[in-house]
């Protein structure tokens, strides 16, 4: 009897249960059905890829998981076993950890600190401290997750950041991790080096499941791919067996251009010339240390870089947002670079249109109507005026057509900007700037969020302004985007640009490289190089902080 199994049928091994199972999962948000009745298994030591557009329920369907929320109907399963999840110490206790796409990190404290925060062993710290900088190192070890453990957190590169996030759920016994989005701020060298990290956890049995849009990282690292469209599970398929075009098109429900069709570039006239700029901000930093770049009628130049190296203060300052000094010359014309005349009115009105990298924050006021913020900025033009009083009628008009224009929907100028969709609201800034026929037009993150086929239209529409000789200044942290819109490449590290390159003459090697400050050696390895320069970084920061 000994050598039977499963049922009593000889040499048949016990079927393995899945890691995590979601059996009829639904959840409303008033009118809202978030999630419908889903369903998905994920199977131990494996890597479980979620993609899917804007509001598609993905990130609902994880925080349900986690405890964030609770299902109106359905069960969850961890190795086999129905498992209540109230909330997140119910799922840390099944085993579950999450790297959220923000941190949830406390800056002023060690790494220690932060990984024993919330599983202290006693009230006190010492013996917990030390307990975590043993395990920190055989995790080091084992997963190449290096980090020292006595960094402040705010004086660590954000791949180091991620690395204590992912530190943190290890150490306390997590075998099941939900990454959001994890290399959304990231150099192609560290997402490397995450990828590695996740291989290695899968290797040691640990489960993953992966939350990205980016279609190349699904088909590099994962093993299995879920698709999720309005709120529903559309399909679960091996990524061995499909590929990009497949899963956009299960994504969106129709087919999707991937690559960006346009044809090369008929530079014209400098546009735009920007001379030893410098910006300082309230601390004293200094954030951009001499930029020198100039923009031609009738290209796009694209700004590589990982967030924070100073492409957001670029935009502000040619935008009219902040101050600066040095030298901006635009159609042959110096701008101002303080004063009342070098603010985004002025700007506007010498040509500069400007799509903010935040569009909720900096782009649209969310509770007004998607009328109001489809003129903000423009609303003193004379056909949004009647007298002293503005327009209204003409304002609903001209959003009517650009609704129309830039598909946007639902096709309600009378909604709020809050109750579009990501994508949609974006394409209400887009669709704003663009159609004021700026000569220059300046352009942050443009799909940051944004669903794959709004994506398509977005570049789109940024290839037919160029094509009209216009002049476009590209900011993106997404290479790929970067490498397929641009017609020339600046990268941007702590402030200064590296250097230029053409997109046909270079890749995503080279500038992650140009990207982490490195510009030599290349027979070193990659992740060496990185490592070295992001702990100077480190050291550097450390020293200014004290």
């Amino acid at each position: 009897m000994s050598g039977l199994t499963n049922g009593g049928r000889p040499d048949q091994a016990a079927p393995v249960a899945p890691a995590i199972e979601l059996k009829g999962i639904s959840k409303a948000f008033g009118p809202v059905q978030a999630n419908k009745d889903i369903s998905i298994r994920v199977m131990p030591g494996t890597i479980h890829g979620i993609i899917g557009e804007n509001g598609a329920g993905k990130s609902t369907l994880m925080s349900i998981l986690y405890g964030f929320y609770k299902a109106d109907a359905g069960e969850i399963f961890i190795h086999g076993k129905k498992t209540e999840i109230p909330d997140s110490q119910a799922a840390i206790a099944a085993g579950i950890g999450m790297v959220f796409q923000h941190f949830k990190l406390v800056e002023n404290f060690t790494v220690l600190e932060n990984v024993i925060l919330g599983a202290e062993d006693g009230p006190l710290l010492r013996p917990s401290l030390a307990k975590a900088r043993g395990v920190l190192k055989q995790l080091a070890a084992e997963y190449e997750l290096n980090v020292d453990p006595d960094a402040l957190i705010q004086n660590l590169s954000v791949g180091h950041q991620q690395r204590v996030e992912i530190l943190k759920s290890l150490y306390r016994q997590a075998d099941i991790l939900i990454l959001d989005e994890p290399t959304g701020v990231l150099t192609p060298a560290e997402a490397d080096h995450l990828f590695r990290i996740l291989d290695n956890l899968r290797r040691e049995g640990k489960t993953i499941i992966l939350i990205t849009h980016k279609l190349r990282e699904i088909m590099e690292i994962t093993d299995t791919v879920s698709v999720m469209r309005r709120g529903e599970m559309t399909a679960t398929v091996k990524t061995s067996e499909t590929d990009p075009p497949h899963l956009a098109e299960l994504m969106v429900g129709r087919k999707v251009l991937l690559r960006v069709d346009k044809k090369p570039a008929t530079p014209g006239k400098n546009v735009l010339e920007v001379r030893n700029l410098r910006v300082v901000d309230d601390k004293g930093v200094e954030r951009l240390k001499g930029i020198d770049l100039t923009v031609r009628a009738g290209e796009i130049v694209g700004i590589a870089g990982v967030s924070g190296n100073g492409q957001s203060e670029l935009l502000e300052v040619l935008g009219g947002y902040a101050d600066g000094t040095g030298e901006i010359i635009m159609n042959g014309e110096s701008l101002d670079l303080t004063g009342k005349h070098s603010d985004g009115q002025s700007r506007r009105a010498r040509g500069i249109a400007h799509v903010p990298e935040d569009r909720q924050r900096e782009g649209l006021i969310m509770d007004y109507f998607a009328w109001e913020n489809a003129a903000f900025g423009y609303h003193r033009d004379p056909r949004f005026r009647s007298g002293i009083l503005t327009n209204n009628r003409a304002m609903i008009e001209d959003t009517e057509r650009k609704i129309k224009k830039f598909d946007v929907r639902p096709p309600n100028p009378y909604l709020t900007a809050k109750n579009f969709s990501g994508g949609n609201q974006q394409k209400i800034v887009v669709a704003r700037e663009i159609e004021r026929d700026p000569d220059l037009l300046l352009v942050g993150q443009p799909t940051r969020g944004v669903d794959i086929g709004a994506i398509e239209f977005i570049h789109q529409q940024i290839v037919a302004l160029r094509d009209e000789g216009k002049a476009i200044l590209l900011v993106s942290v997404e290479l790929d985007e970067i490498l397929s819109l641009s017609d020339r490449i600046a990268v941007m590290f702590d402030g200064k640009i590296m250097g230029e390159r053409l997109p046909d003459e270079t890749d995503q090697k080279e500038l992650g490289l140009l990207m982490a400050g490195i510009e030599g050696d290349p027979d070193k390895p990659l992740i060496e190089a990185v490592d070295e320069q992001l702990h100077a970084k480190e050291a550097r920061e450390a020293k200014k902080n004290g």
